[in-house]
């Protein structure tokens, strides 16, 4: 496995302040191919992203969507799902194909890589934290843990579902019935704006309420409203 069977796939929506970063750094790693998946941006976010020579395709809005269709056009071996504000670290894709050449079954592997929460403060550290042993402990990796998976098992599952929001919840939970995921040593580097706009206690105790009313039945559809 080489980094050049990696194909990095980006949703985005009015992100032309971080798209280029987050393609740039796909690029460092000698990714394949770059995929940014727009959802009908009214700012300059898709001519920025050819520009760094990514493709760039339109899909009606939602992550669930517009990952789902730039999954579709991909052609690598293993596919990784970058938000657009996050940033992959220099080297993550050696040690991410490393991993899975090591691995009993190669084509059955997925996962996360572990954060870098761009803030200072021990907060940020907890978190960081918490979410890789959510990889280790309950084999959920997020979608902003660079989520990864092998062509052969996104394809086993379905892939993602066409949903406005928690689908990486779903895909992880529809994969970890087939593998338990890796925590992959290389580094994604996440904006802080989410929880710093809400503040962290305040931000995490929303991410958990929406996991758990989604656990409980409620909708995507009604959930991506409450989630704006």
């Amino acid at each position: 496995m080489t980094p050049q069977q990696v194909s990095v796939i980006i949703p985005a929506l009015n992100e032309a302040e971080r798209i280029e970063a987050a393609i740039e750094s796909a690029w460092n790693n000698d990714a394949g191919e770059v995929i940014v998946c727009d959802g009908g941006s009214s700012d300059p976010t898709p001519e920025l992203a050819r520009a760094r020579r990514a493709i760039v395709l339109t899909a009606p809005r939602g992550r669930g969507n517009q990952l789902r269709a730039g999954a579709h056009a991909a052609t690598g071996s293993v596919l990784l799902f970058l938000h657009a504000d996050n940033r992959l670290g220099d080297g993550c894709f050696q040690t991410l194909c490393e991993r899975i050449d090591a691995a009993a079954q190669p084509h059955a592997c997925w996962g996360g890589l572990k954060q870098q929460i761009e803030e200072p403060g021990l907060v940020y550290r907890l978190l960081e934290w918490g979410n890789a042993n959510r990889i280790r402990w309950r084999g959920m990796p997020f979608g902003d843990q660079a989520l990864f998976v092998t062509r052969t098992l996104y394809d086993r599952v379905g892939g993602f579902p066409a949903v406005p929001l928690m689908e990486d919840v779903a895909l992880s939970k529809a994969l970890r019935r087939q593998s338990w995921p890796m925590l992959v040593d290389g580094m994604v580097h996440i904006d802080a704006r989410r929880w710093k706009k809400r503040g962290v206690f305040r931000q995490t105790a929303r991410n958990w309420g929406l996991q758990l009313a989604h656990s409980l039945g409620v909708s995507e559809s009604r959930l991506e409203k409450w989630y704006r």
